[in-house]
This record gives C-alpha cells, sequence and structure tokens, in this order.
C-alpha cells in the first residue's frame, strides 16, 4: 500500500524555521519527483516546491524563493523540505505528493497521484 507520512509542522513565530519531513511506503520514491503543496484556510491548494527523481532539479514558487529549500534522501525514502524566514502567509497544510514522471511539470494537481495527510504549518507570534 502505498503511503506518505508528512511530520514536522508545528507553531513558529515570524522570522523562524521548520523542516517538514515526507516519508513515503509501499514504493520507492527514486522513481518519481515529489512536490510540496500547501493549502491555507479558505484557499484553494497551491504549489510551494518540486524535486525531480535524482535530486537534481529543484523547482520553487516565487513566494518561496531564497527561503525553503527542497531535498530528498532516496536511500532513506524520505523528502524534506526546510523552511526559513517564516512568514505569517506561510501559515497552512502542508501536502507532499508524488508526481507522475521522473520530473517536475508544474503544480497542476492532476500531475500528482498520492498524496500525504498533510502537516500544520502556524506562523505567528
Amino acid at each position: 500500500q502505498l503511503q506518505f507520512v508528512e511530520s514536522g509542522g508545528g507553531l513558529v513565530q515570524p522570522g523562524g524555521s521548520l523542516r517538514l519531513s515526507c516519508a513515503a511506503s509501499g514504493f520507492t520514491l527514486d522513481d518519481y519527483a515529489i512536490g510540496w503543496f500547501r493549502q491555507a484556510p479558505g484557499k484553494e491548494r497551491e504549489g510551494v516546491s518540486c524535486i525531480n527523481y535524482s535530486g537534481t532539479t529543484t523547482d520553487y514558487v516565487d513566494a518561496v524563493k531564497g527561503r525553503f529549500t527542497i531535498s530528498r534522501d532516496n536511500a532513506a525514502n524520505t523528502v524534506y523540505l526546510q523552511m526559513n524566514g517564516l512568514k505569517p502567509e506561510d501559515t497552512a497544510v502542508y501536502y507532499c505528493a508524488k508526481g507522475r514522471r521522473y520530473f517536475c511539470y508544474g503544480y497542476v494537481l492532476t500531475s500528482y497521484d498520492y498524496w500525504g495527510q498533510g502537516t500544520q504549518v502556524t506562523v505567528s507570534s
């Protein structure tokens, strides 16, 4: 059974940092691109970052460039999202998702076929 488990969310003050983890089971991550998405209350789910199957190519949306870093450890079957300089507008439930292909092709939701349950990130003083 394919499964993602996200962890690492929590409450942090503006300017703080969190590291999210996305651990996969039931399949090997290294054949697929993996994306991170987020959904704030009352808003649509949006893409945040993506990493290709080998970790050699990454992509970030403008809102998080220079603050977030995506990485992967295929041996551990885990993808990470290091979030620095957090802002209140980063508050959302964060999801990881398995892409259908090796490479990142943007953030259209249907380009991803398995999703984790999400982890809450709250940035507030």
